[in-house]
């Protein structure tokens, strides 16, 4: 049995169907009584259908999220916060909802409510990615966990399959690096499988039958379990390359982590062989990359960065950022491997297995 150390973070979780009928009552248990709800403008109409189940206790409805969570739209976020005094705040949305409420919460301290619409995972973290000159920066702190996850499965029966696809695989990434993590430990080596397999079954069901109410909740489920592995351990290159081309080219986050993933994982994958059969294992695949890749691609997922209008000669940039301020992987970083795998990525290339 390997040495280890694991500290669970604290947090309410709320799973069901109809579960926002619920939301007052988990407001009235933080006793927070002026509530300011969060969305992108893209979600506002549904965040106010969902926010009437808080009745009066709802003071505002700031509706400017962005994805990458830059730090000017929190900075006008915060001055509509002081203006109407809210004492908590509830995101509705995927990531870059759930990652304004944080970066609030972070300068304030306020609770926050979480109601997730996709798979992200985010939620269940106490980690938060800021944008801010061309430069994406994640910090770690208790303030930034939210206090409730309320996840209600009829929300998630109209996501739209591709995206449906690319925010599990968005997931996924959670508890693959979670495997070889420099803290893996066995209770998050547990659920990172058991998320990796909630999807790699829920997925394709979902691709064939989007309304399967059971597959909705697998892969929900397997949002959460992989959430709470990227709360509980370090993060590793998948994560640092995706911040640095969030960062740098403002590309859609759960595409590029989807595209970036596999050849991540090719690269890590003489280094950490058991994480990789556990991956595979999870996948139901030969090898842990082709698995990833053959997963997505097979769900109709672009692979490439290069249809997400990331410039090529960005690539040389991205590498020296990456670099710059590493994170910890199993792998030693070279500048020609982290080259090569930026091209594949970039290319859309079926990795090979290692």
């Amino acid at each position: 049995m390997q040495d280890f150390v694991y500290n669970g973070n604290p947090g309410r979780v709320i799973f069901g169907s109809g579960t926002v009928s619920r939301l007052e009552d988990e407001a009235e248990r933080l006793g927070a009584k002026r509530l300011l709800v969060l969305s992108t403008p893209e979600q506002v109409g549904q965040a106010e259908d969902i926010a009437r189940h808080l009745g009066t206790r709802v003071v505002g409805v700031y509706s400017k999220a962005t994805m990458h969570t830059p730090v000017d739209v929190t900075s006008d976020a915060m001055s509509v916060v002081e203006k109407l005094g809210a004492d908590a705040v509830v995101s509705i949305g995927g990531g870059s909802t759930t990652g304004l409420g944080k970066a609030i919460a972070f300068r304030t301290d306020l609770p926050q409510i979480v109601v997730p619409t996709t798979y992200a995972g985010s939620e269940a973290t106490p980690i938060l990615g800021e944008t801010e000159n061309g430069r994406k920066v994640t910090k770690s702190d208790a303030r930034i966990l939210p206090e409730v996850i309320v996840y209600d499965i009829d929300l998630t029966m109209t996501l739209p399959v591709s995206m449906s696809v690319t925010s599990g695989l968005n997931a996924i990434a959670h508890a693959v690096e979670a495997l070889y993590a420099r803290e893996t430990n066995p209770i998050i080596s547990l659920l990172a499988e058991q998320g990796i397999a909630a999807f790699a079954q829920a997925l394709p069901a979902i691709a064939r039958t989007p309304d399967d109410r059971e597959a909705r909740a697998k892969a929900l489920y397997g949002a959460w379990l992989c959430g709470v592995c990227l709360g509980s351990v370090g993060m590793a290159l998948h994560h640092k390359l995706c911040h640095t081309l969030g960062g740098m080219f403002n590309l859609p986050h759960a595409p590029m982590h989807t595209a970036v993933l596999p050849h991540a994982v090719a690269y890590n994958a003489s280094s950490a062989p058991e994480a990789m059969a556990r991956v595979a294992k999870a996948l139901g695949a030969d090898y842990a990359a082709t698995g990833l890749f053959d997963l997505a691609s097979g769900l109709g997922a672009s692979m490439a960065l290069k249809s997400m209008a990331m410039p090529k000669d960005g690539i040389d940039e991205a590498v020296d950022q990456t670099m710059s301020n590493a994170y910890w992987n199993p792998k030693p970083l070279t500048k020609d491997g982290l080259r090569q795998l930026l091209l594949n990525a970039y290319e859309g290339t079926r990795p090979r297995h290692a």
